[in-house]
């Protein structure tokens, strides 16, 4: 027998909207809420993103893929300048092609759609529709890297490094020496106090070149155990956590796994991240860390509770998506002061090691 009430009975209306002539983005993408599908979550993502800003979460950014590369490294400057990013987590190949733009090096829009083997003839690389010059981009950029070492041997070289302490001796090296540093997300983390980690201390071009200052006389010791502890610790002393992922892998984990290396390996009560927004197009169903949703990393004990308004997953691209949300914030949230993480790790640690 059908029962006469509907269970949606309560729910709000899908109507009918026109889009108007010189609407704003942040009324576009209230007109997407009143939609459905993905452009509803894209919506509900945007008012979370609001909502960790104003609440005053330290927010961090998880950058994975290619999107630094293909010039979106000025929305993280736009951020960074409103205060509305605490700590990022990036791969260490964006944080290499971001000095790109700062070095004015070559790096150019182009089909991707070409001979792969008429490309490396001619000295061109490509990432998709992105092309790069091997010599006049990438060997250069190597040239800077290994002067950069060169350059900060005494401060680099004095004991083991975690990637964050690394990357603001790079950004405000990269500040005093490039011909636009304003271009640069890094240099801009590294003047407002953002502590970048890299998720992986090996896999990039950063860290191929440090093979070579090694062997010229310049050796320097990174430590992947300093970098959890550091970032275990920003997570224990910073309160109230948001993590805003751009697409998933490494910097994904890396940001995720803070909660667990406290309650789970260092044994102190601590319950996870309050919030959490990622855009991705990982499919659930094939198993892999980019894929794996909210809910299921709450079992991990990297989120405090599968709570849906408080866990939004976009499936899309990021940089269809990212812009959005990023004009969003920008035109509806006042700026934040700036909350100088870098100022605090020594305080930050001194608490996590406490805490044991």
């Amino acid at each position: 027998m059908i029962k006469s009430n509907s269970i949606f009975k309560n729910a709000p209306d899908i109507t009918p909207r026109l889009i108007k002539k010189e609407m704003s983005i942040s009324e576009l993408v209230q007109f997407m809420g009143g939609t459905s599908f993905e452009a509803r979550k894209v919506f509900q993502g945007a008012e979370l993103f609001k909502k960790m800003i104003n609440d005053g979460d330290t927010i961090w950014l998880g950058i994975a893929g290619a999107g630094v590369a293909g010039g979106m490294g000025g929305m993280i400057i736009s951020l960074l300048e409103a205060g509305f990013i605490d700590v990022i987590c990036s791969t260490g190949a964006q944080v290499y092609h971001d000095l790109h733009f700062a070095f004015d090096l070559p790096v150019k829009a182009i089909s991707p759609h070409w001979d792969d083997d008429l490309l490396r003839r001619h000295g061109d690389t490509r990432i998709y529709d992105i092309g790069i010059r091997e010599k006049e981009t990438l060997q250069a950029q190597d040239k800077f890297i290994q002067q950069f070492v060169k350059d900060n041997y005494e401060a680099l070289s004095k004991s083991y490094l975690s990637s964050w302490e690394i990357n603001y001796f790079l950004g405000m090296w990269t500040a005093q020496k490039a011909a636009h540093p304003e271009r640069s997300f890094l240099v801009k983390a590294s003047q407002v106090g953002v502590p970048v980690f890299w998720d992986s201390l090996a896999n990039h071009s950063i860290a191929m070149n440090f093979v070579r200052t090694d062997r010229e006389g310049f050796p320097i010791n990174l430590s992947a155990q300093k970098d959890v502890f550091d970032s275990a610790a920003i997570a224990f002393s910073s309160g109230g956590t948001s993590f805003l992922e751009l697409g998933g892998g490494g910097p994904k984990n890396f940001i995720q796994q803070t909660g667990p290396t406290i309650n789970q390996i260092l044994s102190i009560d601590f319950e996870g991240a309050d919030r959490g927004l990622q855009i991705s197009t990982a499919v659930e169903r094939e198993g892999s860390l980019s894929s794996c949703t909210f809910s299921e990393a709450v079992t991990w004990g990297k989120y405090r509770s599968a709570d849906e308004a408080k866990l939004v997953q976009i499936w899309s691209e990021y940089s269809i998506i990212f812009p959005l949300l990023t004009a969003y914030v920008l035109d509806l949230c006042p700026h934040r002061k700036h909350k100088d993480i870098i100022s605090q790790m020594s305080n930050f640690i001194n608490n996590l090691e406490t805490a044991q």
